[in-house]
């Protein structure tokens, strides 16, 4: 079932100091990532069919606004014992397939996940140059299968809009996609 992000995600928020591992066991501090320009969180898995319907194009954004200055940070939420394609060998094959250079972190403790109310992927989360939270929502309004263009328009506005110091305008696309599949004990309250 699609789950979609809330109307009014609070924004202004700070991005959260975690460290999170990465699919070799590497623990990488958020903070220290993120350096000095904006900050895209994407909270991703490999089983997901809207995520896998944004990957590449994903991947193209990051890559094309890395050069402005934007880092970008995959997470992954999922339960990895009942989601076990999202654990660190599917990741490596998705980062491959869809082209993606940015890190992609392991979130077991879905303490980045709470911490910026995450509920499905994709769910992307951008921060401005100071880690403030400027914009959520997702890439455009294209979804498997409802026959819209996938064009990253509404994460490329965001996008410009940050990097500019402008507001991010209103009326972007949620984030729509499959739930975060939490482990037992861990759901949201």
């Amino acid at each position: 079932m699609a789950v979609s992000s809330p109307d009014g995600a609070p924004l202004d928020a700070t991005l959260p100091d975690v460290t999170l591992d990465a699919p070799d066991g590497t623990a990488h501090r958020l903070h220290d990532l993120a350096g000095d320009g904006p900050t895209l969180v994407a909270f991703v898995c490999n089983h997901c069919p809207y995520v896998q319907h944004v990957e590449v194009l994903l991947g193209e954004l990051a890559t094309a606004f890395a050069a402005r200055g934007v880092t970008t940070v995959g997470v992954v939420s999922n339960d990895l014992v009942t989601y076990p394609q999202d654990g660190p060998d599917g990741i490596r094959e998705q980062a491959a397939r869809a082209g993606w250079t940015f890190p992609v972190l392991l979130d077991r403790d879905h303490a980045l996940a709470h911490a910026l109310g995450a509920v499905c992927t994709p769910d992307l989360f951008l921060f401005d140059a100071d880690g403030r939270l400027a914009h959520r929502g997702g890439l455009d309004t294209s979804t498997p299968g409802n026959g819209e263009p996938l064009t990253g328009a509404d994460l490329r506005t965001a996008l410009d809009a940050v990097l500019t110091g402008a507001p991010v305008p209103d009326g972007l696309a949620p984030s729509l996609g499959c739930g975060i599949k939490w482990a037992e004990g861990h759901e949201p309250a």
